[in-house]
């Protein structure tokens, strides 16, 4: 298993890549480090190069819940910079972070100028509306274990490297509050279920490392309860 290959940067052509790399400037960002902050207004696109970031929102109680995780490749920001409404998330690098920023009216010009890169964001938009719709039916109709073992089973897709022994390592480094934030779940919940997932050697955790043993029997979890 390797890390998704549908995401924006590797859709175009090569003069597609070039002209955007004309059009931005290079930043960086340490582990920890705030990209954008929810409520902002728009100012910038990023295109990830190397590293991870992790989008999140804040409810009115004061959780954090995850949205998503952006990889190598991934466009973060272009919601707010298509629509010009403030930011709907905050996005944080949880490692270090190479990304290509441009304005917002660069990133709108460049579109304009090529309609099929813009036809690959309308498909790629399409695809993360899926994705959120599936999970909203996903967070009202699931347990908490086969909420786990679904983000589990995404994460190895996206992001899992598969050893020789079949092992699936999640290449992120994801926390117990952070999965609990994926799955619509308390901390508590989410800390049962991986008990459960590790009892029935499904998985192994250590701190901030989900190895996946068995995903078939992980998939037939999700199925189950």
């Amino acid at each position: 298993m390797t890390a998704a290959t549908h995401d924006f940067l590797s859709s175009l052509e090569a003069d597609d890549i070039a002209a955007l790399e004309l059009l931005g400037t290079t930043r960086a960002f340490a582990r920890g480090q705030t990209l954008f902050h929810e409520s902002q207004l728009p100012d910038r696109v990023l295109v990830v190069r190397a590293g991870m970031v992790k989008v999140t929102s804040t409810t009115s109680a004061g959780r954090e819940v995850v949205l998503a995780f952006r990889g190598a490749g991934e466009l973060v920001g272009e919601l707010a910079a298509l629509d010009g409404e403030p930011r709907s998330a905050t996005v944080r690098a949880i490692e270090g972070v190479s990304a290509l920023a441009l304005s917002v009216d660069a990133f709108r010009g460049f579109l304009e100028s090529r309609p099929a890169v813009a036809l690959i964001l309308l498909r790629m938009l399409a695809r993360r509306l899926r994705d959120a719709d599936a999970k909203r039916i996903e967070f009202a109709s699931s347990t908490t274990i086969e909420r786990v073992a679904a983000r589990l089973l995404e994460f190895s897709e996206r992001f899992g490297h598969e050893d020789a022994s079949g092992t699936v390592h999640i290449a992120l480094p994801l926390s117990q509050e952070e999965l609990a934030g994926s799955t619509g779940a308390s901390i508590e919940s989410v800390g049962r279920a991986l008990h459960t997932l590790r009892t029935l050697s499904c998985v192994e955790t250590r701190r901030r490392e989900i190895r996946i043993l068995d995903p078939g029997r992980l998939a037939a979890l999700r199925a189950e309860h």
